[in-house]
């Protein structure tokens, strides 16, 4: 990657995983009522994020549109009539915004993410999304095996069910270390410090 290209250069990275998504699939609708109070969390989280110079990275699926970029998923899905097209347009990407992909479910796999955070200099992940048990996991754990420190806000990611959601958080906190404390406690003025020491309490 062209370092002219990155506007950022920080320790800290917030992540947002398939969160242009147009919820037209099977349960979907289920879906919807967990993902609007989140997508209201995620914006504030990011506009926090924003304030401090933390870049923002789009990591979403491409549901198969191998032909499609990231600009013509987003006009599809913040169209009225999708399920998620208020997510969307809650979470509608900005000009700084980074983008990435993804194949598969971890945007790690055959994407340019690592590539694009080495070249930001981030080490700490803030990951945020859909679904928790899925591709935020997934995310987390490819994120994790790359020695990268991982934030998992409890309010800012959800699942097709309650438990399924508080499932996956207990399952990345026992095995990724991953601090998974609500958005309103995330400290990014002590995430931005060099000498930042994790803190691992949920």
């Amino acid at each position: 990657m062209n370092r002219k290209c990155v506007l950022h250069d920080c320790p800290v990275a917030l992540l947002l995983i398939d969160v242009i998504n147009d919820l037209e699939f099977e349960e979907g609708q289920n879906l919807v009522e967990y993902a609007l109070p989140m997508a209201q969390n995620i914006a504030r989280l990011k506009l926090e994020a924003k304030k401090r110079g933390v870049p923002c990275l789009y990591v979403n699926d491409n549901f198969g549109q191998w032909q499609s970029d990231f600009k013509h998923l987003v006009a599809r899905c913040v169209k009225g009539g999708a399920r998620g097209a208020p997510i969307a347009r809650e979470l509608a990407p900005q000009r700084d915004d980074y983008f990435v992909l993804k194949p598969r479910h971890s945007g790690f796999f055959q994407t340019p993410l690592d590539l694009l955070l080495q070249s930001l200099h981030a080490t700490k992940l803030i990951l945020c999304g859909l679904t928790t048990d899925s591709c935020v996991l997934f995310t987390a754990n490819d994120g994790y095996l790359r020695g990268l420190e991982i934030f998992v806000p409890a309010d800012c990611c959800a699942a097709l069910a309650k438990s399924r959601h508080t499932d996956a958080l207990g399952q990345m906190r026992r095995t990724l270390k991953a601090n998974t404390v609500v958005s309103t406690q995330i400290d990014f003025e002590r995430l931005l410090q060099k000498n930042h020491v994790p803190d691992y309490k949920a």
